[in-house]
């Protein structure tokens, strides 16, 4: 069962590939959320005000996918495929790779705009240091105080982090889980008097 994903750590250096005088430069950003996206391509908006496209993919999920790719304008595929192809040619998740344009006044062609997104695409993506995470799921464990010490002791034993919880007559805890333990885990606190274990990953 596979359940790790690689992303990228942090935000890329900037970098630029020239082409017939026009300019593209090229960034990738780690993202979890549209919002993400949109204030990332706002701000290079920002940047970049006086540029004729943002052409950008992006894709996020670890098991279930959800991608988009942008031309901004370029003639249809000659932007945002080849940007998304690098994406996944790099074999990373959670991520949006941008590709600014500043039209130099020679026209490139398809085949040179393709070779030209895509070259911007790549060039940030190296720039970008990838890892590898492990794919979570989590539980939400519910139970009398009474049950306190079980519960923590196999905590413990199992080395699961606790994401939040709250301690009062009746306790609540938020557990991570590996995706590859997480039916035997489920099983551990489910044959447990009184404890309640409920999966928040719907």
């Amino acid at each position: 069962m596979k359940d790790t994903y690689k992303t990228i750590e942090s935000n890329s250096e900037e970098v630029l590939f020239k082409d017939k005088n026009s300019k593209f430069f090229g960034y990738a950003f780690p993202i979890t959320s549209e919002d993400e996206i949109k204030l990332n391509i706002e701000n290079l908006k920002k940047q970049h005000h006086s540029a004729r496209h943002w052409c950008y993919a992006w894709q996020i999920g670890t098991e279930f996918i959800t991608y988009r790719a942008n031309d901004d304008g370029e003639p249809n595929n000659s932007a945002g495929m080849p940007i998304y192809g690098q994406i996944q040619s790099f074999d990373v998740t959670n991520v949006l790779v941008v590709v600014v344009r500043y039209f130099g006044g020679v026209k490139l062609g398809v085949s040179g705009l393709i070779n030209a997104y895509r070259t911007g695409a790549k060039m940030a993506l190296e720039e970008s240091k990838i890892i590898e995470r492990t794919i979570d799921h989590y539980y939400l464990l519910k139970f009398n105080y009474n049950k306190l010490n079980i519960v923590m002791r196999m905590i413990k034993e199992n080395q699961l982090p606790i994401v939040s919880q709250e301690m009062e007559l009746t306790c609540s805890i938020k557990i991570s889980v590996r995706k590859k333990d997480s039916e035997r885990i489920f099983e551990l606190f489910n044959s447990i008097f009184e404890v309640d274990i409920t999966s928040l990953n719907d």
